[in-house]
Order: C-alpha cells, then sequence, then structure tokens
C-alpha cells in the first residue's frame, strides 16, 4: 500500500487572453471607434468651440454643442440618470454578450452600441455633457458616438425584423 501523500491539484488558472479571444474583433472595433470618436471630440472642443461653425456643404457644418440631454435636447440636465442607464446598458450587453451575438448574427451591432455608449459616457462621465459637433442644418447636431448608437440599434432592428425576437428565421404563414 502506498502511503505517500499527494500534494492537491493545483487550482487551474483563468487565461483573460483565451477568454477574451472570441471577442478580439469586437473589442478592437469597440476600441477604435470610442478613440475616434474622443479624437473628433477633442478636435472640435478645441478648434470650433467659440465659433460660429464651419461650413464644409451647403448642407452639413461642424458646429460645436454641449448637450446634458439625449437628441433632439431632450431631457436637458437628467446627466446623473444617463450616466447610470448607460452603465445599465454596457452591463446588459457584457453580461448576455454571446446570447445576444448569436440572435444578432454577430458582435458587429453590439461592439457600435457599446462604443457609442462609451463615448458619450466618458464625456457624461469626465467633462459633464455630450459634445456634439456634425450639423446637417435639419437635423440635431450629433457626433460619432451617437451615430454608432443609431446605426448598431438599426442593425439589430432589422435582424429582428429578418429573424424575430430569438434570431431563427420566421416561417411564412
Amino acid at each position: 500500500m502506498d502511503t505517500r501523500i499527494s500534494a492537491p491539484a493545483a487550482p487551474r488558472r483563468w487565461d483573460i487572453r483565451a477568454a477574451l479571444r472570441p471577442y478580439s474583433g469586437a473589442l478592437a472595433l469597440i476600441a477604435a471607434l470610442f478613440l475616434a470618436d474622443r479624437g473628433s471630440k477633442i478636435a472640435a472642443r478645441h478648434f470650433l468651440a467659440g465659433t460660429d461653425g464651419v461650413p464644409l456643404l451647403p448642407f452639413f457644418h461642424l458646429s460645436y454643442v454641449e448637450n446634458t440631454g439625449t437628441a433632439f435636447g431632450l431631457f436637458t440636465g437628467a446627466n446623473a440618470f444617463f450616466i447610470a442607464f448607460t452603465l445599465a446598458v454596457l452591463c446588459y450587453l457584457a453580461w448576455n454578450w454571446r446570447q445576444l451575438a448569436e440572435q444578432l448574427g454577430g458582435q458587429t451591432t453590439l461592439a457600435l452600441i457599446a462604443a457609442g455608449a462609451l463615448g458619450n459616457l466618458y464625456d457624461r462621465v469626465f467633462i459633464g455633457r455630450v459634445i456634439d459637433f456634425l450639423d446637417f442644418r435639419i437635423w440635431p447636431v450629433f457626433n460619432i458616438a451617437d451615430s454608432c448608437i443609431c446605426v448598431g440599434a438599426a442593425c439589430m432592428a432589422l435582424q429582428m425584423l429578418r429573424h424575430g425576437k430569438d434570431g431563427t428565421k420566421e416561417k411564412a404563414k
């Protein structure tokens, strides 16, 4: 009979690189869009603040606007609410990423929404308001983060219309 005592097995280490590898494309897209949004807002603040804007085309100007509400100037002054709401949305996306990506046919839609949410969240937390500068004159002034959220939401809506809420093709009746 063997009387040797063996050491307990070493706990298995969690390899974060292996865990994040399936999401590397989405994470890279989020980082790229976030940086593009930040860079454009820094440039807008530096070059456009205090000006009447810069007309680039008859229908498109670069105009500096600071916004504490949402699109169309709604809910002005509700910054704390939007910080909490954005954090809740980001937590929901992170927690349900795999399932949502399967339902929506990929991670790009989620990456667009997450990047836009992070871009505007950064402004709300560190500046106290969101910087907008893209001005089509017939539409409220917006930014790259807003565009990401809108394009991501539109893609999500189209995917849900095409495949239903659960991600499966709906049968013709």
